[in-house]
């Protein structure tokens, strides 16, 4: 597919996962103007049929059979099969958006990379939150921060149980930090507990980046509330914004903007759907054939830092 087609027909997308992600991966896809949901798989045939009769797409077997119909696919599947999928669809010349985390080691990470590299194709990484945190204007500032305290818990509802909170919860906070604080980490303090499985279900971590930059962060599953906020310390002043109760503090004098409102009439605001916007994105990005916003490399870095926690965790 050229570029100056890409940018005048329909793009056909597939969904690689028929769960509680899937679903809202192939819902996002139908709902799109310009893209048709084509094509669902899943590794339970039945589930995969469920979801593409209610949608008017097909169900299909494989990543081969899928690359038959689409141009483009996103891969929802539980984390420990996002690297192998994902490889496959770009072996077969698809466009891949991959959930979070990329890969489960930096090695299968670089390797996706790679294959996106080699065959042309856009590789992006659900980090959906850093369409949020740009929204709020908080990307575009020439300040270092000095401090950042991000805090991300919920109660347990069983899912992603194939990999630490760190990779689940947390890994969305680290790609945040990452953008704001670009310095590299020197130091990482954990304490972790684990409840439900073999593996951490509460992390609470401190980093120190090489600039003096101080970072605390906390993801939990095992909450009994849902919280979630995040507090920057810039040298003129904190920005503090509260995800549950939807507001945001400024005392740094620079004017932001609010992800919580909507900006363009008929749409939601980024906060309420940052997945529906980050797939909005993707299919832009393969139209006018540009990189991705959350590209492979942005999301092997908070890997990387995310897997350096776990180890702190078992050390």
């Amino acid at each position: 597919m050229t570029k100056n087609e890409s940018l005048t027909r329909e793009l056909k997308a597939g969904v690689v996962g028929a769960g509680f992600f899937g679903g809202l991966h192939a819902k996002k896809y139908a709902s799109l103007k310009g893209t048709s949901l084509v094509a669902v798989m899943d590794a339970n045939p039945e589930a995969a049929q469920k979801l593409a009769d209610e949608l008017g797409a097909k169900a299909v077997s494989s990543i081969t059979e899928m690359a038959e119909e689409v141009d483009l696919v996103s891969i929802a599947a539980p984390a420990v099969y996002h690297y192998p999928l994902a490889k496959q669809a770009l072996e077969a010349g698809l466009h891949v958006y991959v959930e979070k985390p990329i890969a489960l080691s930096v090695v299968e990470a670089d390797e996706l990379i790679r294959l996106a590299d080699a065959n042309n194709l856009l590789l992006q990484v659900g980090h959906q939150e850093r369409f949020v945190f740009a929204a709020f204007g908080l990307l575009g500032r020439n300040r270092t921060p000095r401090r950042i305290e991000c805090h991300r818990a919920g109660t347990f509802t069983g899912r992603a149980m194939d990999v630490s909170v760190v990779l689940d919860l947390m890994i969305h906070d680290l790609d945040l930090v990452h953008q704001a604080a670009p310095a590299p980490v020197e130091k990482i303090e954990a304490v972790c507990k684990k409840v439900h499985g073999e593996h951490e279900d509460e992390v609470d971590a401190r980093l120190t980046l090489s600039d003096g930059c101080e970072v605390r962060l906390f993801a939990s599953r095992i909450a009994d509330a849902r919280k979630r906020f995040m507090k920057i310390d810039y040298n003129d002043g904190t920005v503090e914004i509260d995800f549950i109760n939807r507001t945001i503090k400024n005392t740094t004098g620079a004017e932001l903007e609010s992800a919580f409102e909507s900006h363009e009439e008929g749409l939601p605001a980024i906060a309420d759907d940052p997945l529906g916007h980050a797939i909005g994105a993707f299919t832009y990005s393969v139209r006018g054939g540009e990189e991705p916003q959350v590209s492979g490399a942005d999301a092997r870095r908070a890997l990387a830092t995310a897997l350096d926690i776990i180890a702190a965790c078992q050390a």
